[in-house]
């Protein structure tokens, strides 16, 4: 992934990016796929910087404000396999990032974010802050403006 993020010729770069994925005929006539590429590029980016993947961020963001939930609530509320949370949360709690609580009903174990979790949480939030006042700046204020009217109207398609 890294190599396709790299500027080649006269290709968007959301072409570049999901060329090995999604055939070039579709990827020309769509769309959505180019809104797809776009946004998760800028994901996986992030992964990298943090070293957070997706799940792991998830599953921060769930036990925000003091949340209080066990792995199938989290599984079910972020859509998310139960393995995959599983595993995750296995990892954070060794990493110190989470706790867990027996629940009044004394079978569920309820997971908490600890303060290095609170803190590790913020740090993602903080460099997603920044990845977004990049794109602020690199647009105008009208070209922000039409992307987010294009980008609402996308999300609000039926289809």
């Amino acid at each position: 992934m890294a190599q396709a993020a790299q500027s080649d010729g006269d290709r968007p770069m959301s072409v570049q990016i999901v060329q090995a994925k999604i055939p070039e005929d579709i990827l020309k006539d769509s769309v959505l796929a180019h809104v797809a590429a776009a946004y998760f590029a800028v994901g996986k980016r992030l992964e990298r910087r943090t070293r957070c993947s997706a799940t792991r961020g998830f599953i921060l963001s769930a036990l925000r404000h003091g949340a209080a939930l066990n792995q199938n609530q989290i599984a079910t509320q972020m859509g998310l396999d139960r393995t995959v949370v599983h595993r995750a949360v296995k990892t954070m709690l060794k990493e110190g990032l989470l706790s867990q609580k027996k629940g009044k009903s004394g079978r569920a174990l309820l997971l908490h974010l600890t303060a290095k979790g609170e803190t590790y949480h913020q740090a993602l939030i903080q460099h997603r802050r920044n990845a977004d006042e990049k794109l602020r700046q690199a647009l105008t204020a009208h070209e922000r403006c039409t992307l987010i009217r294009l980008l609402q109207l996308i999300a609000n398609l039926e289809v």
